[in-house]
């Protein structure tokens, strides 16, 4: 598989076209961002990190059968995908209050919400990505109402699987955010399942070992994602 142009620049991940027009190459870097861009830093081995606990979470989603885009992991900082015709929708679900919900909503960090919540988000850093319902995904044909239905389906099954995978493993997982494409007419799962998109606590100290460590100017961001490989069992060197 021969790695071509770089079609894409996100704020963490480059995507490359191959030589194969239905995979693409991502690539993890090092830059990690924090409000919308607004405060940028490299940290040393952040993108392997990430592209290594993205590829054994999305194993262990296949293996639970939620199906996503990941094919294989080609060296320490990339990975080959399906190429998917992406739905600029942000899916959220909340199992603990933090974060935006807590601005909004004048609520206490930590509380434990039951039922979790599932929030929809326009994927749009111009606009601070917003929040919309099913009624704006519809009129404005952002994706089908079927589309629709599988995204929030599976939405809850990753919750499901992860948050027993991840208190197996002493951590809480407070939210996290997907998005998902198209494949051949099929809902899939892309993007990243990383610590950049998602909550996670010390289960009993709740300390929070995510990427709020750089949001919140705590440190130790790399070591944190690295604490949380370890306790899930994911290989990194």
């Amino acid at each position: 598989m021969e790695k071509k142009a770089e079609l894409y620049r996100g704020k963490a991940k480059s995507v490359y076209t191959t030589d194969d027009p239905t995979r693409l190459v991502l690539l993890f870097r090092n830059d990690t961002s924090a409000f919308d861009g607004e405060k940028v830093e490299q940290l040393d081995r952040k993108g392997m990190v990430n592209n290594k606990f993205n590829h054994f979470i999305m194993t262990k989603l296949e293996e639970a059968g939620v199906p996503t885009q990941m094919d294989r992991l080609l060296s320490d900082n990339e990975a080959l995908v399906k190429k998917l015709d992406m739905v600029p929708v942000e899916c959220v679900v909340r199992n603990v209050a933090a974060g935006s919900i807590c601005r909004r909503l004048g609520v206490q960090e930590g509380l434990d919400l039951t039922p979790p919540t599932f929030e929809f988000f326009l994927k749009n850093d111009a606009l601070h990505d917003p929040m919309i319902n099913e009624y704006h995904i519809r009129s404005f044909g952002w994706a089908t109402d079927e589309q629709v239905a599988r995204m929030k389906e599976l939405t809850f099954k990753v919750n499901d699987v992860l948050k027993k995978l991840f208190d197996d493993a002493g951590l809480i997982l407070v939210d996290y955010k997907l998005e998902f494409g198209v494949f051949n007419g099929e809902v899939l799962l892309g993007d990243e399942f990383s610590p950049d998109g998602c909550r996670l606590w010390d289960k009993a100290t709740r300390q929070k070992l995510d990427k709020d460590r750089f949001r919140q100017g705590l440190g130790g961001v790399v070591e944190a994602y690295e604490e949380v490989a370890h306790r899930l069992g994911v290989k990194l060197d």
